[in-house]
């Protein structure tokens, strides 16, 4: 018994991180989630880790929004001191091809040494625009001014 515990310590166990989040239809060029947005199924995303001192690109995986426009994917190493940022890659919608500035990536932290306990990691959702607004947007845009007052 003793043997299989010092096995154990001796080699690093496996502990996946999973990435979730979602990619969504700016509909209203609002620059954020509104009532009027949709999701994107069978847009790509990636994940890529880079060096925090040389920016040298370490680690990248690509993966697919479902049919939700959500996405899991599954990274086996912990990156520790690395930076971590979930991205845009492509849209398979015509008429959602343009990334919303500032939503077109979202930072997550791949590392145990943080205080989370899940492997679970959230990113925030990142957006396509639309080359013009749907209908009814303007409403809705003077519908959040109104409670921003």
């Amino acid at each position: 018994m003793a043997e299989l515990t010092l096995a154990r310590a001796a080699r690093p166990g496996r502990n996946p991180f999973v990435v979730q989040g979602s990619v969504y239809c700016d509909t209203c060029l609002a620059g954020f989630e509104t009532s009027k947005t949709t999701y994107i199924a069978g847009a790509k995303v990636r994940v890529e880790c880079r060096d925090r001192e040389t920016q040298d690109l370490v680690y990248s995986k690509e993966g697919t929004t479902d049919s939700t426009g959500k996405y899991s994917m599954t990274v086996d190493e912990d990156h520790k001191d690395q930076i971590c940022d979930c991205m845009l890659v492509s849209s398979p919608r015509k008429d959602f091809q343009s990334p919303s500035a500032g939503r077109d990536r979202a930072r997550v932290i791949l590392t145990n040494n943080n205080g989370h306990v899940s492997a679970t990691r959230y990113a925030n959702s990142m957006g396509f625009m639309a080359a013009q607004p749907m209908s009814g947007c303007t409403e809705l845009l003077r519908l959040y001014q109104e409670y921003e007052d």
